[in-house]
């Protein structure tokens, strides 16, 4: 098997696999106000992800920064929350443009802390295979980008499907989908190891 096509997979699986639920929570509250006409500001939201993610692994591999891992999983939880809320909030308003710039921002920190957090684990990879950081790097987050795609993909799908099939408007699907989301993290805020200090 050629080394990109393991760290493409190994990108793929930091984001489809169930312990890493967390990020798709946030791909999906970053998606459920989109449409399919929306998708190259959806792709772009997600790439910048990417970059966030990218930029925070080499800043991290390379000593640059070091974060304690219990800060970076409150801040994950909290990332997805503000989004969340955000959609609650602004389901079934127009105000696309200034949307789009917080949105942008929260993607682009969320990126940041998902790298941050999973640093330690991916230089454990890299000791294992040794030879260059960068280019295994770029693979994986080729493989991320992918995987991220097709959660986005997944969730254009299944809003297509409730808001023509079962009649319900984009707003009470953006209500009800960040509403779950709001559900599920909450405790993950409550039960976080910050507040054991």
């Amino acid at each position: 098997m050629s080394e990109f096509w393991i760290y493409f997979q190994f990108g793929l699986q930091h984001v489809l696999n169930f312990h890493s639920y967390h990020h798709v929570l946030f791909l999906i509250a970053l998606a459920i106000p989109y449409a399919f006409k929306d998708w190259k500001r959806m792709l772009l939201l997600v790439t910048v992800l990417t970059v966030g993610h990218f930029l925070a692994l080499l800043l991290s591999l390379y000593g640059v920064i070091n974060v304690k891992s219990s800060m970076i999983v409150f801040l994950i939880s909290i990332t997805i929350l503000i989004t969340a809320f955000f959609n609650l909030f602004t389901a079934g308003k127009s105000s696309k443009t200034e949307s789009v710039n917080i949105i942008f921002f929260v993607s682009l920190f969320f990126g940041v802390i998902q790298g941050l957090g999973y640093a330690a684990h991916f230089k454990n990879v890299l000791a294992r295979h040794g030879g260059s950081k960068l280019l295994p790097l770029a693979e994986f987050e080729l493989g991320i980008e992918a995987a991220q795609i097709v959660v986005v993909l997944v969730v254009l799908i299944l809003s297509y499907l409730v808001q023509t099939v079962f009649r319900f408007s984009k707003r009470d699907w953006t209500l009800v989908m960040a509403s779950f989301i709001i559900g599920v993290v909450l405790p993950m805020i409550i039960q976080s190891e910050i507040w054991n200090r």
